[in-house]
């Protein structure tokens, strides 16, 4: 974890049931968030004005999401245009990658920071150039913790959960996956080699959650599934385009 989102100030915990913060700790994390909400509101303004859709993908590392970007890339040439603010501690592996597919994007380097916050995504706003851009995708940093606490002006949430992950990360990691507008269950092609992932037991587990979002099975490898993802990007594209009509300057739901 990092020395900046203030999740080294919570207690580790050996009960159930979790204490409360302590009074500092929690002074601390408000005022972090209050000051990143601010940012995060001047963000989705700017990507209103622009017109631009963009998606927060969150994962644990490894779960797929650069492969996810760049078969949808492949898929979508043509009919969306997309860009990429790629998140990670160190190196800039995952932005060339997505260059090698044809989309702008641009790399930001946390150093120890576990996730991306607003003021690094306007930051890296700087260097991309959004103008005629459909579909903004800001890849977070690998984390089933942190990400999901951080607004970042973004108008949906898609987490993804790998089949080698295990069907119960919704239940362990509640926060996160209470946030997902779509939950991803990615690398669907390792299902017939992992007989103890089950699709319905994770699809449960957010249920238990009172989160109604959309669940589907892919392979970014493979391309099963992709269509559906396919399609509830252009479903989601055409409602925001609608909102934005609407309400250029009213906060989405994140």
């Amino acid at each position: 974890m990092c020395g900046d989102c203030g999740c080294q100030l919570a207690p580790a915990i050996t009960s159930d049931v979790a204490p409360p913060l302590p009074g500092r700790a929690t002074t601390i994390l408000r005022g972090l968030l209050a000051d990143n909400d601010q940012q995060a509101q001047r963000n989705r303004r700017h990507f209103d004005t622009l017109g631009v859709l963009v998606l927060n993908l969150m994962s644990s590392p490894g779960a797929g999401k650069t492969a996810l970007l760049a078969t949808s890339a492949d898929m979508l040439r043509g009919e969306f245009t997309m860009a990429v603010i790629e998140g990670d501690l160190a190196t800039d592996h995952d932005a060339r990658r997505l260059r090698a597919h044809g989309i702008p994007a641009v790399q930001i380097t946390t150093g120890n920071a576990c996730h991306l916050d607003a003021r690094m995504v306007h930051t890296a706003l700087r260097q991309l150039d959004l103008t005629g851009v459909d579909l903004l995708f800001i890849e977070n940093v690998g984390n089933l913790v942190c990400p999901a606490s951080f607004d970042l002006g973004q108008h949906r949430n898609v987490v993804l959960l790998s089949t080698p992950e295990g069907d119960d990360k919704p239940a362990k990691y509640p926060v996160m996956f209470r946030a997902a507008d779509l939950l991803l269950l990615s690398k669907s092609d390792l299902l017939p080699l992992l007989d103890d992932f089950d699709p319905a037991r994770a699809e449960g587990c957010l249920r238990e959650l009172a989160n109604p979002a959309p669940v589907f099975s892919l392979s970014a490898k493979s391309g099963a599934g992709m269509q559906d993802w396919c399609g509830w990007l252009r479903a989601s594209l055409i409602e925001s385009s609608r909102y934005r009509h609407d309400n250029v300057h009213a906060p989405r739901r994140t």
